[in-house]
């Protein structure tokens, strides 16, 4: 009797690029959905059930970008670069058509993507994360005070990702730990400042944003869909609020009591909004 294949007994796989090799995991048939990771984010860190489900109706892709977790490489200080992981990990696959879908510092490097490689990308979602350019409202301080410490506990994770003030939240952050520590390698995890920086560099080029990749979601053709917690320390939901009534083809949905992990907290919830997303548009 086989074994279904899931998010936490997939094989991890490597594709031999161009000085690097990128450490994948795939589940599912369908079109295929390449997550981009938050900041520290390894394929272990992505909840397994919100994968799993969906899984359901996609071929979804985890990937890790170059020097970071399983892949080798030194991580880019552009996020423009970082974006090269994409396209190259989707060649590498004959993938000529994808959704991309970007989490915190993971949803710069897919827009990025998107602005970079229009053939590729069918649709974009962005997971509490906020646009290219300049913030109107900074992170904080909780943030900062907690995503730096070179292993992360639980309550790190409850204040990072999850609204700590609400019980409702607690106890998902809970599960979703619960879940992730079922196949977790937290050496795996970037620990160092040195790893740090390279981050940084990336955020703060983003920032700068030379390339006007904010000016140009608003003559994009994709369709772009916006998950954002209404608490979110990291990536604050206001900071799209500039942009009202700018982007054609962007949609934006805010979740109560929800901090920086919206699809971690409310799986059921956020997965069919995705999956009603990508019906719905094109």
């Amino acid at each position: 009797m086989s074994t279904k294949i899931d998010a936490t007994n997939s094989e991890t796989q490597f594709a031999d690029l161009s000085g690097r090799k990128i450490a994948y995991r795939s589940i599912g048939n369908g079109v295929p959905i390449i997550l981009i990771n938050r900041f520290r984010g390894t394929l272990d860190t992505w909840d397994p059930l919100f994968l799993d489900l969906l899984a359901e109706k996609h071929q979804v892709i985890t990937f890790d970008y170059s020097g970071i977790g399983y892949s080798t490489g030194t991580l880019p200080t552009d996020v423009k670069e970082v974006a090269k992981d994409v396209k190259d990990l989707a060649d590498f696959l004959k993938i000529e058509k994808a959704v991309l879908m970007g989490w915190s510092y993971g949803g710069l490097v897919t827009q990025a993507a998107t602005h970079q490689y229009p053939e590729l990308v069918t649709h974009t979602i962005l997971l509490g994360t906020g646009p290219i350019g300049k913030r109107v409202v900074p992170l904080e301080q909780s943030f900062l005070d907690h995503a730096l410490k070179p292993i992360n506990d639980f309550e790190d994770e409850v204040i990072l990702f999850f609204e700590p003030e609400s019980e409702e939240s607690r106890k998902a952050a809970k599960a979703s730990h619960e879940r992730i520590a079922k196949r977790i390698d937290v050496s795996k995890i970037p620990s160092t400042m040195e790893a740090f920086q390279l981050y940084f560099a990336g955020g703060e080029n983003a920032a700068e944003d030379k390339d006007n990749y904010r000016d140009k979601l608003k003559t994009t053709k994709t369709p772009i869909l916006i998950i954002s917690g209404d608490h979110d320390t990291s990536f604050a939901v206001e900071n799209w609020y500039p942009l009202t009534k700018q982007l054609p083809t962007s949609q934006i949905i805010i979740l109560p009591q929800t901090g920086h992990a919206p699809q971690h907290q409310n799986i059921p919830l956020v997965v069919n909004y995705i999956d009603n997303f990508l019906q719905n548009t094109k």
